[in-house]
């Protein structure tokens, strides 16, 4: 008996040392995204161009001689399960950064874990002003706030004739941020501004916000509206039924191919601030670069409406990647500090951090492309 513990002993000795082995040869990146809920179509895009990323950078003899393994976790569209995704990722899965969140509300929910365990999290899509100007230094974002958002649209708005505009936007930190920071530029530009009009991120039923934009006393010339895409679905359909027809302009670089394919022809005539733009690859920072990540999203026979999300996971991976190979290990410390000397060109435009929030605890802001596109009979058009 004595024998055969002291051999089930040495088994189980020479089983953990192959598994510390084996952890030892791969870096894992925590990735924290909506897979399920109201916005899993845009997280799960998301989840899907850090893969490719991850996987061409494995292909090309990873980081730091080990291959990149990514956790990834589902925060179910709720902030809540996006803060306990980030604990689960840092305390259970030992990851020394994280990719996530996806919106402004789950990426704020997730920060304070990133203050208690001191781990650097990427944030690729969310454009609160909140989240780089709390001091919190464990935060660096690809994706532009939404007041930069506005600042770059401004050239647009008397070209497009834009006079007088109402907002519909959603009811938390991403939608009401937008409609303030838009609203200030416009009226900057000249534009009167009319009301708000707010849904909650998970309304069906949009016809009275609708029906009170298309009787207001003052006729807007065009609205601007902030939401995921499956809610801009809806509204679209329902502004088509009412027989509201006015320019719509989104905001936050949503999926205009999706759109279109579930909206039909109550998607024309709309305009879309875009982050990455794969119908014009010429017309972005890296045309070679937007190229293969293309030929990468068809070869693996992804929907092509999600590669504008797709590509923030892209950069957010690479971003990270390179972050780690200048920290020369994968610590968390390290990789904070080598995050404030990441330069390249990305799919959404230059990455490369300034600092945003107060003095000694400032986040990292990085400062995207912008690009506008229309949906013409049923095509997506270059509106620039």
């Amino acid at each position: 008996m004595r024998n055969i513990s002291i051999r089930t002993l040495v088994a189980a000795l020479s089983l953990a040392g192959a598994v510390n082995v084996q952890a030892a040869e791969v870096i894992k990146i925590g990735v924290n995204q909506p897979l399920t809920g109201v916005v899993a179509a845009a997280g799960t895009f998301v989840a899907e161009g850090a893969k490719i990323a991850a996987a061409e950078i494995n292909d090309n003899g990873g980081v730091l001689g080990k291959q990149i393994q990514l956790i990834i976790e589902d925060n179910k569209s709720n902030p809540t399960e996006a803060s306990n995704v980030t604990e689960k990722l840092i305390v259970r899965d030992k990851v020394p950064a994280l990719l996530g969140a996806w919106s402004s509300t789950y990426t704020l929910a997730a920060m304070p874990k990133l203050m208690e365990y001191k781990i650097p999290m990427l944030v690729e899509t969310a454009s609160s002003s909140k989240i780089t100007q709390q001091g919190n230094p464990y935060v660096f974002r690809i994706s532009p706030t939404s007041a930069m958002e506005a600042e770059t649209f401004a050239a647009r708005v008397k070209p497009m004739g834009i006079k007088r505009v109402e907002f519909l936007v959603v009811n938390n930190d991403w939608g009401l941020g937008a409609a303030q920071a838009y609203g200030a530029m416009l009226e900057k530009e000249g534009v009167e501004v009319g009301k708000t009009h707010i849904m909650d991120a998970a309304a069906q039923d949009m016809t009275s916000q609708l029906s009170e934009i298309k009787h207001a006393k003052k006729a807007p010339t065009h609205v601007f509206l902030t939401s995921g895409t499956e809610q801009i679905t809806l509204v679209m359909k329902q502004a088509e039924a009412l027989g509201l027809n006015l320019p719509v302009i989104t905001t936050g670089g949503i999926m205009p191919q999706q759109l279109i394919q579930h909206a039909g022809s109550a998607a024309n005539n709309t305009y879309h601030v875009m982050f990455f733009v794969p119908w014009f690859p010429d017309a972005t920072l890296s045309p070679d670069r937007a190229r293969d990540f293309i030929a990468r999203w068809e070869k693996r026979g992804l929907d092509p409406a999600g590669m504008p999300e797709g590509a923030r996971g892209y950069d957010g991976i690479q971003t990270l990647a390179a972050a780690i190979e200048k920290a020369g290990k994968a610590d968390p410390k390290l990789i904070t500090e080598a995050l404030w000397d990441v330069e390249f060109d990305g799919l959404t435009g230059k990455v490369k951090f300034h600092k945003d929030g107060p003095e000694g605890k400032a986040s990292g802001q990085s400062k995207p492309m912008t690009y506008l596109v229309k949906v013409e009979d049923g095509k997506i058009v270059n509106a620039d």
